[in-house]
């Protein structure tokens, strides 16, 4: 597809069960909306439940039809994503995980479990969601993860010995490591499922750049600007372009797909390329098992 994949080449996914996490807003929402217009039963997992409930609503003003179920999911709490795998598990034949759920830069805080918040809901609650899940798409005939990432990931670096950042904290860096662990849990899970002879198939993302609450806690400055860039990035629904992509496209295992234009920063959706760091296969061994020792969660593969 020379010209970019966009919402209009969604096809008709009725059939399907796709569970989006972070489904009440942004680039979650966006993709949710469309994939629940093209016929999908879409669970959204989603922290706050009247959240959760507004997107509902606003899904189905749209797509009267539309079947939905809240999953109530709080990444920054592992037991609570244990208990949302659960409840997939045992009430859902799930076809598709699209782990979108994320937050930036914002300032130092920890989650549940005593993790850097950034890399505990964007990577180390999307590690154990997925392993959690595996066996439902194992069970699916065309099974798919899909793993968020971001353009950030290009100049990550993994804290090896700080992963909670006691010894010092730039919201930045630790952004970019987030993102960077997303990457190298869907290369080495895509190694792994390869490997046993899986039909599961892994797929990453990134948006680019976007105009969502992502970047609420940018300060005041982004704000006066984002009216000057905004000709320059992607809506929130063209941000969920390559979310779309990922989600429904006949891709290899392994792809990641991004916007086309202007350096991976806005523009319909084509498969990119992850830095030679985050296929590398050796940092991608390290960093599951020390994902699989943080979590607890063990996918077995």
């Amino acid at each position: 597809m020379t010209r970019g994949f966009t919402a209009a080449d969604v096809p008709d996914q009725s059939g399907r069960t796709i569970l989006v996490t972070g489904a009440n807003t942004g680039l979650g929402f966006e993709a949710a909306q469309v994939l629940a217009g093209a016929g999908a039963r879409v669970l959204l997992g989603c922290r706050s439940r009247s959240r959760a409930d507004d997107a509902v609503d606003r899904i189905r003003r749209r797509h009267p039809d539309a079947e939905l179920r809240v999953v109530e999911l709080d990444q920054a709490d592992l037991a609570s994503v244990r208990a949302a795998a659960d409840d997939v598990a045992t009430n859902e034949d799930l076809d598709v995980l699209v782990n979108n759920a994320g937050i930036m830069m914002t300032p130092l805080d920890h989650t549940v479990d005593g993790f850097e918040s950034q890399l505990g809901v964007n990577h180390l609650a999307t590690f154990a969601l997925t392993g959690l899940l595996l066996p439902s798409l194992a069970a699916r005939p065309d099974g798919r993860v899909v793993i968020t990432s971001s353009i950030a990931h290009r100049p990550g670096r993994i804290h090896w010995d700080d992963l909670d950042a006691t010894d010092g904290y730039q919201r930045q860096e630790r952004y970019q490591q987030s993102k960077l662990a997303n990457l190298l849990h869907h290369h080495e899970l895509d190694r792994r499922l390869r490997a046993a002879g899986s039909s599961i198939r892994t797929v990453a993302c990134h948006p680019g750049l976007a105009t969502t609450d992502l970047g609420r806690h940018l300060g005041p400055f982004v704000g006066v600007l984002r009216p000057l860039i905004r000709p320059f990035v992607n809506s929130a629904a063209a941000g969920a372009w390559p979310t779309l992509m990922a989600t429904v496209a006949d891709l290899d295992s392994g792809s990641y797909v991004g916007p086309s234009k202007r350096g991976e920063t806005a523009g319909p959706a084509v498969v990119v390329h992850s830095t030679d760091q985050a296929r590398d296969p050796e940092l991608g061994r390290r960093w599951w098992e020390r994902s699989v020792e943080l979590t607890g969660v063990d996918p077995g593969i």
